[in-house]
Formats: structure tokens, sequence, C-alpha cells
């Protein structure tokens, strides 16, 4: 299948430009910024008093797993269907409206802060499944990789400028004393939602529809999206290398992903790090993805995918040792650097390499579905394992220390993923 037109490519990229903005402001910097420096060190929700990490970890937790349950049901309609742009808006509207609706976030209403997180989550994870299942059907094979690094490239470039953006008035507000209060931080998360849905309507009116699944529907719609994951599963067998792959994916994601979502309260919490201290970290971390995204897919060009992707993991074993050993904001910025150098990277290759791995099949989606159910699953697994350790075994040092295992698992999975990867058909 050829390449689409630069047109439908740079349309799809631009879904990054728009949702990236989430993932950043509201996932990794100004939010849970804002949230530590309101939410009292115990926090009382729903009938228990949390630690006001272990919290946050939680409520990341469940949002996976409700994206983990729904994303089958949703991705055997869209398949079917042919309607992934359709699926796409619906999360894209449900994300950008919750992110709005934390300018009334508060001291006085964490709770809803709690809940519209885990709405905005839910939202950008459901986008997320139908944007990635799109990969295939617009890129061949060997402009794969350069396709999905342009889009990480797009994200970050897009979400650092609303983030400098959304910097300036806070940063203003604290040195000139202008009296703001919180209104610069919660008009932040209002732009969010406006930049997300936005910059997304260039995604939606140029994407081509996508391409509706030719086999007969055995199963009721709502539950054919689980048949489907189960016959995805019954074909692995017959696909080592694609099997293999999704294991260590599934260990070394489960680290890569908590990392993006707590290691701004790590910072707070360990290293006592200022607001100002904890957005600059994840702007640094941003600005050096785009260079490692391009780096390591300039690798993969001149080595393979599995290498590649081996080099990153390793890179992230040796992050997670350091990082649990920090004492100074100083060596937290020196692994913020790396980790930048890394995250966009690994993320890119990751998907790049599953897309490429697949076998001839018109169910992208069903595939796709599976890939993110064990991207969710992983992270419900990561971010409670997570919050359990920080909370009742000694401290948010020994949870990194659990990251650092999923990932040299990981690594020992991907050594017995073969490096030649040639396409094959479904049955």
């Amino acid at each position: 299948m050829p390449t689409a037109s630069k047109k439908v490519i740079n349309a799809w990229a631009m879904y990054d430009w728009a949702n990236s903005s989430y993932s950043l402001i509201i996932t990794s910097a100004i939010f849970p910024a804002y949230y530590t420096a309101i939410a009292p060190a115990q926090v009382q929700f729903i009938g228990r008093t949390y630690e006001r990490s272990a919290l946050a970890s939680y409520a990341i937790s469940f949002s996976f797993l409700i994206i983990a349950f729904l994303s089958p049901i949703l991705s055997s309609i869209a398949d079917y269907k042919g309607n992934k742009k359709n699926f796409m808006q619906f999360f894209c509207y449900v994300g950008s409206a919750a992110c709005c609706s934390m300018i009334f976030l508060t001291k006085d209403t964490i709770g809803w802060g709690i809940v519209a997180s885990i709405i905005a989550s839910i939202g950008y994870c459901g986008s997320i499944v139908f944007y990635n299942a799109y990969l295939p059907e617009i890129a061949d094979e060997k402009d794969q990789d350069d396709v999905s690094a342009k889009g990480f490239a797009m994200g970050y470039i897009g979400s650092v400028i609303l983030m400098v953006v959304c910097l300036v008035f806070i940063m203003m507000n604290d040195k000139m004393n202008l009296g703001w209060g919180t209104w610069p931080a919660r008009i932040s998360f209002l732009s969010v939602g406006i930049w997300w849905a936005g910059f997304a309507q260039i995604t939606f009116k140029w994407m081509p529809p996508s391409k509706p699944s030719e086999q007969d529907l055995k199963h009721s719609i709502l539950t054919n999206g689980f048949h489907e994951l189960k016959k995805v599963w019954n074909e692995l067998q017959h696909y080592p290398r694609l099997s293999r792959f999704l294991r260590s994916f599934f260990f070394f994601n489960m680290g890569v992903q908590t990392v993006m979502y707590l290691a701004t309260y790590f910072a707070s919490d360990e290293l006592k790090m200022a607001s100002s201290q904890l957005i600059i970290t994840v702007l640094i971390i941003q600005l050096v993805a785009i260079v490692g995204a391009t780096l390591f897919a300039k690798l993969s060009d001149k080595t393979n995918n599995i290498f590649t992707l081996g080099v990153l993991i390793t890179i992230w074993i040796g992050i997670c040792f350091f990082a649990s050993r920090v004492t100074t904001v100083t060596e937290f910025y020196i692994v913020a650097f790396c980790v930048g150098m890394v995250m966009g990277g690994i993320q890119s290759m990751s998907r790049s390499t599953y897309s490429k791995l697949l076998p001839e099949t018109k169910d992208t989606a069903s595939y796709f579905s599976f890939y993110d159910v064990c991207d969710k699953m992983g992270t419900v697994i990561g971010t409670l394992s997570f919050g359990y350790v920080g909370e009742f075994l000694g401290g948010m040092r020994n949870s990194v220390l659990a990251l650092m295992t999923f990932f040299i698992i990981g690594l020992i999975l991907l050594l017995f993923v073969k490096e030649k990867m040639p396409k094959i058909s479904a049955a």
C-alpha cells in the first residue's frame, strides 16, 4: 500500500499536536504541580484517606482500567463500520470538555479535580487507539517509522508552545505579585481543552474515512470486540515474533507510562521541588524528546527496530537506578534530560515496530485494540504498584526500583524477538 499524500500525513500528525497538550500540561506538568500545591498530604476521597500522590496514582490506574475495558467494544464497532474518525472525535470532545471543567478545581474541590482528571484520561486514551489504528492505513511499511516519529515530534512541539504560554502567565503572577491567585493555572486547564478540540479539526477535516472490515459480524456488536481480542490472542500463536514483542512491550511500556504519569509527583514529594521547578523539568523533557524521537528513528534506519529498542530500554534501566538515588534538584534535571532523550523514541519505535510486525489484515483496529489493551493494562499495573509501594512499602524511591525491574524483564524478553520482520498474512 502506497503512503498517503503529504496532506493526509500532516493531518494525522496534527492530532498529536492537538492532544499532546493534555499529555504535557494535565498529565505531567501544571496539573500535578497545582494538585500537590493545593491538596493536603492526606486526602479524603470516597470514604477513605489517601496519601496525596498515591491517590493521583490510583486515579490514573482506574481511568486506564476503564478504557482497557471500553477499547475492545469501541474498536469492534469502528473496525466493522469503518468509522474510526467518529470515535476519535467523540473521545476527543469528552477529553477536551473534562479539561475545560478543571477551571473549577480549587482546594475545596479536590474530589472534582480527581474525577475530571479520570474523565480526561479516558477521553485521551480512547481517541489514541483509533489514531494509532490509522497508521498502517496511511503509511507504507517502509515509511511507518518516519510517520510515527513525525507524529510524536509534532506533539512535542505543539504541547511545548502552549506550555510556554501558560508558564509565562503563571510566572508573571508569581514574580510580579499580580494577585491573580490560582487563576493562571486553572485557565491553563481550560486552554488545553480548547487547544485539543480546536486543532483536532484539521485532523477530522482531512483524514479519509477508515476502511471497514469485509468480514461478517459473528457476535453482538457489544461483545464482538472481546471475541476479536480472543481471536487476535489465538492468532498470535502463529506469529511468534509479534507475540514475543508484545510480551516485552507489556513490561517495558509499564515502566515508561508510569514514569510519564508520576515523575512529577516523585519530584514534589521526595525532593520538595517548587512548582516552577517541576514545570521547568517537564519542559526540559519535552524539548529534548523532540531530538530523541528523531535521533532514534535514524538509529533504527541504520540498524533495526529491535536493536534500537534494546538500546532505549537499557538507558531506561540506568535512568531508574540513578533516579532512585538522586538527592538534589540538579541531579533530577540530569535525569529529566535523559528521560527526554528516550521518552519519545521508545514510544514512537514501539508503535512502528508493532505496525511492521502485524500480519496482512484489514482488521487493523482489532490488532491495535489488543496493543492498546496491553498498553493500558500495563499502565494500570505500573501506576498501581508505584502507588502501593510508595504508600505501604517504603516510599517512592522503592517505587522507582520496582519500575527498573519492569524494564529489565522487558529487555530480557526483547532478546528473544528476531530482527527480521517480514509481513505475513492473517488466516
